[in-house]
């Protein structure tokens, strides 16, 4: 090169190539003991070859902090391949460098990949393969994924990263990124981060992951090159600790993400403290976060509070559900919701302990005009037909913009609902959707309804009374109010109606199981009514799947698994652990009380001790729960969270000799 001009380059690869052919050639031609390879000074002893060089810098490229040596080295390993040589005649010497010289670099690559590096720099090492022509671990790859025949069980590192390297390489950026589609553990997902990266949605739910993963993530959110716009990191283990990291970078200029899920992640109001500066910051462009199943508690809401009243918070959906809240919490929110800078449209409070009284509060929130709040989940509340008084005031109102109300599972009885009807028939009301689903109601409440479907002022498209003692002579007056002309409805919910819906709380659910004995391991002993299990560690499943809401009750004695699984699970297997989420497990002691699995990690345990336990599964919603029956009593021990795709089979394993299982 002329060492008196000064080059200007329209783009940096073309100073990389100069730069890779400069240390080349130099290697090449002088035969000079010390090289230069970038800015160090190696030494290099006695007769060298072309693959000395290549894995110096192959080295360096690993220890750069950025990046900055990764396309030089890719440069330099294609130089040495005589097609690229002869391309290049008259600049570069071709050095008659054997296959055999360039095995001797592939493998010293593929050594590389097959350490801890990190999965940028794994996709770099992949880039250098194919510069060197070797695609052995891309194509072993590539051919299981065609021939649907990929079993992430027996990949080691280095594949995973060939897998990671494919996705990548595919040039588009992809729409969803399920972990579980692979394997549900944090090593994978942390070989597997580049895609990540380039993916719109990244679903790692039921993860078994960390802290150490948010410290990952949050090196992935602050990234210019960072697609991801919605993150779902429910059900893991992640404490305060992990969260604290990954707020981090959401304040980063560069997050473009949007939606978070954070159900069930074993957080506290410690997490709130710092979300409220991540809600407060100019650069926050999240406008749906999930905090669900967590022991926020109402400290965690009053520490929120700051944060949802900032004009940078851009939040428009908030699901707080089951996360130990009371009237306290109200307070907070409807002055969040009275407040001008306040964007929220959906407020999900469902399975918190808010009752009447803290209802009523947040109703004069939601009645200001400053409030914008179109859907509204008090599921579950312990709310009573006194709220139905201030909601009838409420939805008469002009300034109440909500659209969707759900009020399931609240002991509203027939006077709250013909109070809250009289609010669906005002000209005010923008109602679309009213979820009624057991709240105890009975005939009486649909011979009001029925006027309300024909009022024309009423906007109701969807209604849900299911799980209500409605008999058939009230559904028919239903249908009178369906054929008017002035009804909107498109979507009407009303079974199981009937003698069982007058059973009280989850019982109404109640559903006959028996013993599948096909699936059963040898030696097992079932009653002839196929009911009761007797032996010692047996695996066995019941006859039925469950899609719908069910409940049931076991008797037990020893030591023994009442489990939830899909019908796929090993029978072979000592126990019915939890991979690849498919097994949800209550195990039941004499000696050691309770502890609750799933994805072979405990999530509960309990010294105290009840032979009789109850499960109910509530298919279409997602949740399954695991209670302790203390006379007519039910305490809940746990509730998972999680989208079923298939059908669910009780099934249950016995530990000790003289263990038992009674399905009651």
């Amino acid at each position: 090169l002329f060492k008196s001009s000064i080059l200007c380059f329209l783009h940096l690869s073309v100073q990389e190539f100069l730069a890779a052919l400069h240390v080349h050639l130099t290697f090449i031609n002088s035969g000079v003991k010390k090289q230069r390879i970038r800015n160090e000074e190696p030494s290099f002893q006695g007769k060298l070859k072309i693959w000395h060089l290549h894995q110096r810098a192959v080295d360096q490229a690993l220890q750069s902090p950025n990046g900055h040596l990764d396309l030089f080295l890719r440069f330099l390993l294609g130089l040495s391949l005589q097609t690229n040589q002869r391309l290049l005649q008259g600049l570069v010497t071709q050095t008659g460098s054997s296959s055999q010289t360039n095995q001797e670099t592939v493998q010293y690559i593929k050594w590389k990949i097959s350490e801890n590096v990190s999965a940028e720099k794994s996709i770099n090492l992949f880039h250098c393969l194919n510069e060197l022509n070797d695609r052995s671990l891309v194509e072993k790859i590539q051919q299981s994924l065609s021939s649907g025949s990929l079993s992430t069980d027996k990949l080691s590192p280095a594949h995973w990263s060939a897998l990671g390297f494919i996705l990548v390489s595919s040039g588009e950026v992809l729409d969803v990124f399920d972990l579980k589609k692979y394997s549900a553990s944090e090593e994978v997902l942390l070989r597997l981060l580049p895609v990540v990266k380039t993916s719109n949605k990244a679903l790692l739910s039921y993860s078994n992951l960390s802290k150490r993963s948010c410290e990952a993530l949050t090196s992935v959110l602050s990234s210019p090159s960072c697609s991801l716009t919605e993150l779902d990191l429910s059900n893991n283990n992640l404490r305060d600790s992990g969260v604290e990291l990954l707020y981090a970078g959401l304040k980063s200029p560069n997050c473009k993400l949007m939606t978070l899920r954070l159900s069930d992640c074993n957080l506290s109001e410690r997490s709130c403290e710092a979300l409220t500066s991540v809600l407060s910051s100019q650069s926050c462009s999240l406008t749906e976060l999930d905090l669900s199943h967590n022991n926020l508690q109402d400290s965690g809401v009053e520490l929120l509070y700051v944060g949802l009243e900032s004009p940078n918070c851009n939040l428009t959906t908030l699901r707080l559900s089951c996360s130990k809240l009371s009237k306290t919490s109200c307070v907070a929110l409807s002055s969040v919701l009275r407040s001008p800078s306040c964007c929220l449209r959906d407020l999900d409070l469902s399975d918190n302990d808010l009752q009447d009284s803290g209802a009523n509060i947040l109703f004069v929130g939601l009645n200001h005009p400053n409030c914008k709040l179109m859907t509204l989940r008090l599921s579950d509340c312990k709310l009573s037909e006194k709220s139905c008084g201030a909601l009838f005031s409420l939805l008469s109102s002009q300034s109440c913009s909500l659209t969707e109300l759900d009020l399931s599972h609240n002991n509203l009885r027939d006077s709250g609902v013909e109070l809250l009807y009289a609010g669906l028939k005002s000209p005010n009301c923008n109602l679309t959707t009213l979820r009624l689903s057991d709240c105890n109601l009975t005939e009486r409440s649909c011979v009001a309804l029925t006027s309300v479907l024909s009022s024309q002022s009423c906007s109701l498209t969807e209604l849900d009374l299911s799980h209500n003692n409605l008999q058939d002579s009230a559904v028919e007056l239903l249908y009178a109010g369906l054929k008017s002309p002035n009804c909107n409805l498109t979507t009407l919910r009303v079974e199981p109606a009937g003698v069982q819906s007058l059973t009280p709380g989850l019982r109404k659910y109640f559903c006959q199981l028996t013993i599948d004995t096909t699936t059963a391991t040898r030696n097992l002993k079932v009653s002839e009514d196929e009911r009761k299990v007797i032996f010692d560690r047996p695996n066995v499943l019941c006859r039925t799947g469950l899609t719908g809401r069910c409940y049931w009750e076991v008797e037990w004695s020893g030591c023994v698994d009442v489990s939830v699984s899909y019908r796929r699970i090993s029978r072979d297997w000592r126990y019915f652990v939890c991979d690849l989420n498919q097994c949800w497990t209550l195990r039941c002691s004499d000696h050691q009380g309770f502890s609750v699995w799933h994805n072979d990690d405990q999530c509960l345990s309990s010294s105290s001790v009840s032979n009789r336990v109850s499960v109910y599964v509530d298919y279409p919603a997602g949740f399954l729960s695991f209670y302790r029956v203390s006379s007519d009593s039910l305490i809940l021990l746990h509730t998972f969270k999680f989208k079923f795709t298939e059908p669910l089979y009780p099934g249950f394993s016995l530990h000790l000799p003289g263990s038992s299982v009674f399905l009651c």
